[in-house]
This record gives C-alpha cells, structure tokens and sequence, in this order.
C-alpha cells in the first residue's frame, strides 16, 4: 500500500512515499480502505519528535482517515481500534467528517471539558482560520459565548472568522497584543482564551485575562515554551488549564456524544467545516510547509489515490 514514512526526525524533506506491507487487523480492531487522510498540526510535531508523547522510528504519521471498513486491496490502508472507528452519517461528506473528529472534538472540549464556559462569557479565539480555530469560532456562541473575539496573523483570515460568526477580529502580530484584545472586547478584559501558539501569543493572551478567567493552551506552535507563577496567578484570581485531546479517547462518552453532537450540527447545516486543499498523497511535504508557512485555512486533507 502507498503511505508516507518517516526514517529519520527533521523537517519536512523527511516524508517519503513508501510502497507497505497491507497492516493486518488484530482482535478488536478494524481494517479501512483509505479515501481521505487527515492533516493536523500536531503532525509537523510527530515529525520533529517534539510532541507530548514520543515517537519510534521508522513512522506513518498521522491520525485521522475515513473511508470503508473491508478487506480486499486498496491504495491505502489503516488499521485502527474499533472503539475507534464511527460511522459517517448520511449528508456529512468524508472531508467534513475528518474536520469534526479531531479537530472538532477538540473544539468542543476546549470549551466544554477545559474552559467550563458560562453563558454570556468573552471568548477569544486564536489561530481563527486554522481547522481547530473555524469550528471554535462557530461552536462559541452555541455552546453559551457571548462575544466572541478572533486572531489570525492576515487580513483574508480575519475575514473568515468574522463571516464564520466572530463579532471582531485582531492581528495576532499587533505589538501590544494584549491591548488590541482588550480594545475589541470593548475595553474590557477577557473571560476564556483558546491558545495554541505558546511564546508571545500566550503571554499576552494572559496579560488580557478577567479575574476568574482561564486561557487554555492546547497546542504549541511556535516550539516556545511558557512560565507562570503561582503568585501571578492567585494575584489575578486566573487559570491556566493544558488541554490534550487524546486524555479523552480512555472514555467513550467523552468521544462519541460529542462527536454525535458535531455530527448532527453538520448534518443540519449549524456547523460548517472550512475545507482547505487536499494533497496529493506524494505531496504531503508541500503540506507540511504550507500549514507551518501560515499558508493554510481550515482543514487540510489528503489524497491516497495521487
């Protein structure tokens, strides 16, 4: 089967296209014909070695397809624990499905699960176009936000997230952060931060924060590292909650409610993933520099077949 494999950790020019053995399904698990793979940004970090867990040589990358359970030959093949494996109901595309089920999910935590967001409540939400950032957008004010405040680092993306649903948008490169946080909350400070870059992004998320506000940082884009006090953090009367998705997969009615509940929003038109491209297979290194280049919106795919 066609599949990308890592030999050796580095930069994108690590991911070759490799000719595998079809993998053979153990007891519980599930064998899928490929028909979309998908891409997130925590694959630039399995690539780099960097992530929270570490990885082992050589490595398929990736955690997401969709396709059809079966047998018989097919240009790509996964295997994967069927607790794992949800059917895609009628009228969501495999595309949308993929948007939803990791990327989504996570959205969906970030405010229920990790932020605890109470009705009328500020949110910000960076990164506003990427695959986490659109479906976060859409999802605040049903889930209980009141307004809700978009980062993006270009003028089209901010563009996105307002016609997406955000009340605001701001320049994520804007120096004084903080200040044009609190400027497009109407001056005041911030109730829930959605954070996934670290470095610069997160302490000025911080520096905008309401007393009893919580910033939940879920990714690390920037491979820059952050500190905080505990003085700091009982003298503003804040939170700083770590949000990692695969804590969830241990207990199923952390995964399948919600992804039911995506599911159906999808379906009923309240919910619409952006798509961005879909790779080539043999050009998943192009999309690896895309998505770390800021060249990217929404959900990225891939194509097994090319």
């Amino acid at each position: 089967m066609r599949a990308i494999q890592i030999e050796d950790f580095g930069g994108p020019d690590v991911l070759r296209l490799a000719d595998l053995p079809i993998p053979e399904p153990g007891d519980g698990q599930v064998l899928v014909r490929v028909s979309r793979a998908g891409i997130n940004f925590a694959d630039t970090h399995a690539r780099e070695n960097t992530y929270l867990a570490p990885y082992e040589l050589p490595l398929v990358p990736g955690a997401e397809v969709a396709g059809t359970v079966e047998r018989d030959a097919g240009e790509q093949r996964h295997h994967a624990p069927a607790a794992t494996a949800f059917p895609i109901p009628d009228g969501v595309d495999d595309g949308v499905a993929l948007a939803l089920v990791l990327q989504g999910l996570t959205a969906w935590h970030l405010y229920r699960t990790a932020a605890q967001l109470r009705s009328g409540e500020s949110v910000v939400v960076h990164a506003a176009a990427g695959g986490v950032g659109t479906l976060a957008v859409q999802l605040a004010k049903p889930l209980g936000a009141g307004r809700v405040i978009a980062s993006a680092s270009s003028e089209d993306k901010r563009a996105l997230a307002l016609e997406l649903g955000a009340d605001a948008a701001v320049d994520v490169g804007a120096e004084d952060l903080a200040a044009a946080l609190r400027e497009a909350n109407g001056g005041e400070r911030v109730d829930v931060v959605l954070e996934m870059a670290g470095g610069r992004v997160f302490d000025a998320s911080l520096d905008a924060l309401a007393p009893f506000g919580r910033l939940v940082t879920y990714g690390l884009a920037s491979r820059e590292q952050n500190e905080i006090t505990n003085a700091r953090l009982l003298r503003k009367s804040q939170a700083v909650v770590g949000f990692w998705l695969a804590h969830c997969f241990g207990d199923p009615e952390m995964i399948g409610p919600p992804l039911r509940d995506l599911f159906d929003r999808a379906a009923r038109g309240e919910l619409r993933p952006v798509i961005g491209e879909t790779y080539p297979l043999s050009e998943a290194r192009r999309a690896h520099e895309d998505l770390q280049g800021r060249r990217t919106q929404g959900k990225l795919l891939l194509d097994p077949a090319r």
